[in-house]
C-alpha cells in the first residue's frame, strides 16, 4: 500500500497466524467465498476459548499519507477475526488486513470505489462463539437506530456500523449497536478509536479502545 500503511506480517508470522485461525474460524462452505454475506465458526470449536474480535470503520486510505496507527495494527494482528465496516476505499487496504493473518469480514461503504464494492456486500453476518453480529455501513439517523437494525438482522445478537466516525455503543433488549469510530480519520471526535470485542458461549463485550 502507497506510504507503508500496513505492514506484511513475515511469512513465518502469517503461518502461525493461519493456523491459529483454522483451530477456530474459518469459512465454512458455501460461506467461503469472496462475496459470501456469512462468516461462521464451526460450533464444536467455539466453545474451546473465547473469540476475540477487532473492530474498525472508516480508514479511508490511502489518503494524505495517513497510517492506520501502530496501536491499532497490533490489536488487528492479535485478534480471531477482523470486521470492517465500510469505508475502505480501494483494495488494497482490503488486501493487506487479510494479509495481516486472522479472517477479515467486511461490508463497503459510501465512499469506496468500484472495485471495492464489487468484492464486499452492502451487509454480512459473522458468527462466532455462539453469537452472531451483523455489519453495515450506515445504520441512518441515531433516533430510533437500536430497533432499525434489530429489524434489519432479526437473527443477529449485534451489530456493527460506522460512516459517523462517531464510537457508540448502546443496547437494549439484549441486543447492542456499536460503532468503533475511525483508527485514521476521526473528525470532530477528541481521539482516533478502534473497537475490541470478546465473544464467548454467545455473549458479546464490546469496548471502545482509544488509540491517541
Amino acid at each position: 500500500m502507497p506510504g507503508g500503511t500496513l505492514r506484511r506480517p513475515s511469512d513465518t508470522a502469517g503461518v502461525r497466524r493461519r493456523a491459529r485461525q483454522d483451530s477456530n474460524l474459518r469459512l465454512l462452505p458455501p460461506e467461503g467465498s469472496a462475496l459470501s454475506t456469512e462468516l461462521r465458526a464451526p460450533a464444536a470449536e467455539s466453545s474451546v476459548r473465547p473469540v476475540l474480535v477487532a473492530v474498525v470503520s472508516d480508514t479511508h486510505l490511502p489518503r494524505r499519507g495517513r497510517a492506520i496507527p501502530p496501536e491499532c495494527l497490533e490489536r488487528l494482528r492479535a485478534a480471531d477475526l477482523i470486521l470492517h465496516a465500510g469505508d475502505l476505499v480501494t483494495a488494497s487496504v482490503l488486501r493487506d488486513l487479510e494479509a495481516l493473518g486472522p479472517l477479515v469480514a467486511a461490508v463497503h461503504g459510501n465512499v469506496d470505489d468500484a472495485e471495492v464494492r464489487s468484492l464486499l456486500p452492502e451487509t454480512r453476518v459473522a458468527e462466532a462463539a455462539g453469537a452472531r453480529i451483523g455489519l453495515i455501513h450506515d445504520a441512518g439517523l441515531a433516533v430510533g437506530r437500536l430497533g432499525r437494525m434489530r429489524a434489519r438482522f432479526p437473527d443477529a445478537d449485534a451489530v456493527v456500523f460506522g460512516h459517523s466516525h462517531i464510537p457508540l455503543h448502546e443496547e437494549g433488549g439484549g441486543f447492542q449497536i456499536f460503532n468503533p469510530g475511525s483508527p485514521t480519520d476521526r473528525r470532530r471526535q477528541p481521539a482516533h478509536t478502534m473497537g475490541l470485542a470478546r465473544v464467548e458461549d454467545g455473549r458479546i463485550l464490546f469496548e471502545i479502545v482509544r488509540l491517541d
